[in-house]
């Protein structure tokens, strides 16, 4: 069993981490992953025993609470909920940094004054009751988390780091240590509450109501939830699509740009498809609905987003294993320097120089904090996948995002890809002795049995009923009409089966019919080039893609053509399934491939892709299944803006990476050398966290054409 639980009161990337091992080591638990930036935890685990054990440990660490809500309806207006609460909290921090502040002023102030008995002992209750107001939430939980067996946080870091100051002589360098470190965390915490709160705005896509309209017209306001199958709702000008549905008026006018990020207005013609959350930005219209909120592009959009970070990339990974071996090496050298390096000092120089190198000690402890790794690198790739979301591509984790980043090459598929899909016949070959009408008859009998995209040229035609009718992949259909064994699909087929066919050539797809081993004919299938595909070719070579391969089974002559016309000059045609399958895996062996499909007949080239996109319709089950990436609007569009926007993200994590390593590891250096006071290595350890943070957040800036 899986389930997601809305969590609060998460403030800390460490504790999530630590919260997360606990859980993952409870037994009947085989998967769990916290996302800090959103406070998600996603579990597998084997009973509802083993789930009420997960939400104990959960409700007992720290000040963390499970919100069951959130386990069921997305979490979407939880986040909306708490940005007050988190405000409010953040006035209640600030004014504890101010009095702390003035407070250490006043202190400072009276050491100035000078350095008799009355200002030093107002000296010393300034100091000390700046250092209390600052600090006496880190004092608490460090006593809790010791009550505990817990240590190593950062609370204790900073405890210990600030008495040994105080121990040391340097009062005021104790107390600048818990201020420095409070404001830090207020800005950590006012940084990574603005960016939860984007996602949050950018993820605003529920309707809060639907009007549906009863039997007796009358109309009433419901919870998208409440709607049915087959209700007919009423969607006024400037308010959201509630759920899926078809138009029943003559006209709508949609502005879908916070669906698919797509400006122009679309315009809908009666039995056109509305996808939930979309705008109205015409008049008032009325649709039918034909998916239930939980199925609909709503609904599985906020799914699939607030979820995706459980799949976390490897440099996440990384992160998570460095910071567990990081701080206790670092706060192991401490104790080291704290205890041999005055020892090696007296034996060399004849000095011990005890608290020079008790403050050396204390700053690695002040430096053994990983929160810069820890909340940037997650925040960046969350962010990457907002803004995925916002360019209409939907993410499923961010191992993806990772891997499309790397990508160096790209195969299509032909149809419903490259192509619109949407199959017309543009010709009837009919054998001399058979009619033009039969000929369509017979196919249309069998290919109505059909859930192949070709079949759908066929619904207007009419047919009779088949028997017995079964589907051969990669090939056509085989059945009885009219009870004589009947064939429909490729020239294979039919020489397969003993049956003559006249050869012929098309530029179209070739549908061949026998019937009883008799050769009828053939009809000729096309459908269109997508309007964006050239376009979008073309923005993929100019992003260095070193590859770009056409992976179909229609007929090499019609897919040449489609391929020079759209600017894809590596043609691999007339492949069967298992054919398609084999190529892409070598394909994988020289590069890093993406694959695009319509997501149902390419699941198996999907699922061997090291990532994929469907450009199935947001509603199919298989396209959602199928692929790493999905396209809301199947705009081809999309898959420049998702390989710029995968590379952008894990340059920024590299940079964080790179930047926090090299920054502790000069602080280290600075105070093995002893020139690097206490409160100022609190400081650049805080100025190094907000650094990363504030250049995660450039994902969230517009990503260039």
């Amino acid at each position: 069993m899986k389930k997601t639980l809305q969590l609060e009161g998460l403030d800390c990337p460490v504790c999530a981490g630590e919260l997360e091992r606990e859980i993952a080591a409870i037994e009947g638990v085989s998967f769990a992953s916290i996302t800090f930036v959103n406070q998600k935890l996603t579990v597998e685990f084997d009973s509802l025993k083993t789930l009420q054990k997960i939400i104990d440990k959960a409700n007992h660490f720290e000040e963390v609470r499970v919100v069951e809500s959130g386990a069921h309806e997305h979490g979407h207006g939880h986040d909306h909920d708490h940005g007050h609460e988190r405000g409010e909290n953040h006035k209640k921090e600030i004014w504890q940094i101010a009095i702390a502040a003035v407070l250490f002023a006043l202190g400072f102030l009276f050491e100035r004054l000078g350095d008799n008995v009355v200002l030093t002992v107002f000296r010393y209750i300034a100091y000390v009751a700046a250092y209390l107001t600052a600090g006496y939430s880190v004092l608490i939980a460090t006593g809790k988390n010791i009550a505990k067996g817990k240590i190593f946080d950062e609370n204790f870091l900073m405890t210990v780091a600030s008495v040994g100051a105080l121990f040391l002589g340097e009062i005021h360098e104790s107390v600048l240590v818990m201020l420095l470190y409070q404001t830090g965390e207020l800005l950590q915490g006012i940084a990574v509450g603005s960016s939860r709160n984007s996602i949050a705005e950018l993820m605003d896509l529920k309707s809060e109501f639907a009007t549906r309209i009863t039997e007796n017209g009358e109309h009433e306001h419901i919870p998208p939830e409440r709607v049915r199958v087959g209700d007919v709702l009423q969607v006024k000008a400037g308010e959201k699509v509630p759920v899926d549905g078809v138009l029943l008026d003559e006209t709508a006018e949609l502005d879908t740009k916070s669906l698919t990020g797509e400006a122009p207005l679309k315009v809908l013609k009666p039995g056109d498809e509305l996808l939930s959350g979309c705008i109205n930005a015409g008049k008032v219209f009325t649709m039918k609905v034909t998916r239930p909120y939980e199925d609909s592009a709503v609904g599985k959009i906020l799914d699939l987003v607030e979820n995706s970070a459980a799949k976390k990339a490897s440099p996440e990974k990384f992160i998570t294993k460095f910071a567990r071996i990081y701080t206790p090496v670092v706060c192991l050298l401490a104790i080291a320097i704290f205890a041999i390096a005055p020892l090696l000092s007296y034996l060399i120089i004849g000095e011990a120089n005890v608290a020079r190198y008790a403050q050396t000690a204390l700053t690695f402890l002040v430096i053994s904090c990983p929160c810069a790794l820890v909340i940037s690198v997650p925040l960046t790739y969350f962010s990457g996948i907002g803004a995925c979301a916002k360019n209409g591509i939907l993410v499923k984790g961010s191992t993806y995002l990772d891997l499309a980043a790397k990508v160096s090459a790209i195969a299509f598929d032909k149809t419903g890809t490259l192509t619109e899909g949407d199959f017309k016949i543009c010709g009837v070959r009919p054998e001399a002795d058979v009619a033009e009408a039969e000929l369509l008859s017979v196919a249309a009998t069998l290919e109505k049995s059909s859930s192949h995209p070709i079949a759908k040229a066929f619904s207007s035609i009419e047919s009779g009923d088949g028997e017995r009718v079964e589907e051969i992949a990669g090939k056509g259909l085989k059945g009885l009409v009219s009870g004589e064994t009947t064939l429909v699909g490729n020239a294979e087929l039919l020489k397969e089966n003993g049956v003559e066919v006249t050869p012929c050539e098309s530029l179209y797809t070739l549908v061949c019919v026998a019937k009883n081993g008799r050769y009828l004919g053939a009809i000729e299938i096309g459908d269109a080039l997508r309007a964006e595909a050239k376009t979008a070719v073309e923005k993929l070579k100019k992003l260095g893609i070193e590859r770009l391969i056409m992976l179909t089974g229609d007929n090499p002559a019609r897919a040449t053509k489609i391929a020079n016309e759209v600017g894809v000059y590596e043609v691999n045609a007339s492949l069967l399934p298992d054919e398609k399958l084999k190529k892409a895996e070598e394909i994988k062996k020289q590069n890093v491939l993406f694959y695009v499909g319509d997501g149902v007949n390419d699941a198996p080239v999907m699922t061997a892709a090291d990532c994929s996109a469907s450009m199935g319709s947001l509603g199919s089950a298989a396209a959602v299944e199928a692929s790493d990436f999905v396209l809301i609007s199947d705009n081809l569009g999309a898959i420049p803006k998702c390989i710029k926007i995968a590379r952008k993200t894990r340059s920024i994590v590299k940079q964080n990476i790179v930047f926090s390593i090299f920054m502790k590891v000069a602080f280290m250096a600075l105070g093995l050398a002893g020139v690097l006071p206490l409160w100022l290595a609190v400081f650049a350890d805080v100025g190094v966290m907000l650094l990363a943070v504030l250049n995660s957040l450039r994902m969230r800036s517009k990503i260039k054409e």
